[in-house]
């Protein structure tokens, strides 16, 4: 068996389709939500052929990719010790709420207060007809990695709560995480959604899924034997091949200097359609030298595994609040019609950045919002929302009935 990859489709498979597919990428850059909707599907179907066309999945289970509809995005409105990043949340709210649904979750009525307050400076209505208030105590910013996983099952999405320890207590011990490993059950009770409880320790931030077959992650992150001891990467990949459906899991290994999640995939490694992978590039920069092997390897593994790689230059270095890090955009968040990527406040490499995005998800619109203060705490735009598949992701996950 071999995977749905570019190169399966345009040699291996249905040599007559190739002129169609072309076709399609090239129509994706103006339609590319149709391209993303053919993509999956095209990939799915061919998946569903049976030896040389893809690895075995796991019929009527899978993940949504992110570049496909989705009926909200959630995140967890900051609190006190997290004040300083309210302003980027109010302006990543401005852009959803014109796009799509935003839920936001209030640990307290005076953080409700300071939410609204913030959306009124930032031009929003915090009463706008897209915006969902719910008070449901949490204890960080970060909803990525505490919220739920949805997982399309059984013709229904079902939500995943996997367990969450602050990261392996790697930013503190004194690090409060009760409240927010509750957060998937409060989302599932409010959505009305079956709730899957997961034994083992990860973050949806270490988790990229290419909606058809495969998931790539970290090894660092989920490896960790401060949040899984003795786990075995042979028994974490039935464990993932189980809950999630797919065939093929990717594990890169490595930490980039820093990063105390342990190498959240979600800053090293991001699907763009089903068989494409971006993977930041730093050989040009001194100050990553370090980090270089770290993605240069990362990038090799998803070459290996038949995946195309495109790496995605950081072209800069920034200094704030003491740190200096370099300009790494792959943390970007995908919505309906949109993405939100992670600005410097580097005029020329943001609009760089904006730029290499816009060709990655043709149709849709970057939108570049500065959040420092974020980078310097340990993520992005990505690692600060939670995204919701739409109904209609249930219909993609039967190869023989077709995209939606």
């Amino acid at each position: 068996m071999i995977a749905c990859t570019h190169d399966t489709v345009v040699r291996c498979t249905l040599p007559y389709l190739c002129p169609v597919y072309g076709a399609l990428r090239r129509l994706g850059r103006v339609f590319g939500s149709l391209f993303d909707a053919v993509s999956v599907a095209l990939c799915m179907t061919l998946s569903s052929f049976g030896p040389g066309m893809a690895g075995e999945r796991s019929p009527g289970k899978r993940v949504p990719a992110e570049w496909e509809p989705q009926e909200a995005i959630w995140l967890q409105w900051p609190g006190r010790y997290e004040k300083v990043f309210e302003s980027a949340f109010a302006k990543m709210a401005k852009v959803i709420t014109a796009y799509q649904k935003l839920h936001i979750l209030c640990a307290t009525r005076t953080i409700e207060r300071q939410a609204r307050a913030a959306l009124a400076d930032s031009g929003t209505d915090p009463d706008h007809a897209n915006i969902v208030w719910h008070a449901i105590a949490n204890d960080s910013a970060w909803m990525r990695d505490n919220g739920p996983v949805y997982v399309v099952d059984g013709g229904a999405l079902r939500l995943q709560n996997w367990q969450f320890n602050a990261w392996g207590g790697a930013f503190g011990a004194d690090i409060p995480y009760r409240n927010d490993n509750r957060v998937p059950r409060k989302v599932g009770e409010y959505l009305g959604m079956p709730v899957d409880d997961v034994d083992i320790v990860h973050e949806r931030g270490n988790l990229e899924f290419n909606g058809v077959d495969t998931v790539i992650l970290n090894w660092s992150t989920l490896g960790d034997e401060a949040r899984n001891p003795h786990y075995t990467k042979t028994r974490a990949e039935a464990d993932l091949k189980r809950h999630f459906g797919v065939t093929r899991v990717v594990f890169v290994e490595g930490v980039p200097e820093g990063d105390l999640t342990k190498g959240h995939i979600d800053g090293m490694a991001r699907f763009i359609d089903p068989t494409t992978v971006v993977v930041p590039d730093c050989s040009g920069l001194a100050e990553c030298r370090l980090d270089d092997p770290v993605y240069d390897a990362a990038a090799g593994t998803i070459e290996a595994a038949g995946f195309t790689v495109i790496r995605d230059p950081m072209e800069g270095a920034v200094t704030f609040a003491g740190q200096s890090f370099v300009t790494n955009y792959v943390n970007w968040i995908v919505g309906n019609g949109f993405v939100i990527v992670v600005g410097f406040g580097n005029p020329a490499t943001d609009a760089a950045a904006k730029s290499r995005i816009e060709s990655y998800f043709p149709g849709r619109v970057v939108h570049v919002v500065e959040m420092l203060n974020s980078w310097a705490s340990g993520g992005g735009a990505h690692c600060h929302t939670n995204d919701q598949p739409a109904a209609s992701t249930v219909e993609a996950v039967d190869p023989a009935r077709g995209s939606s």
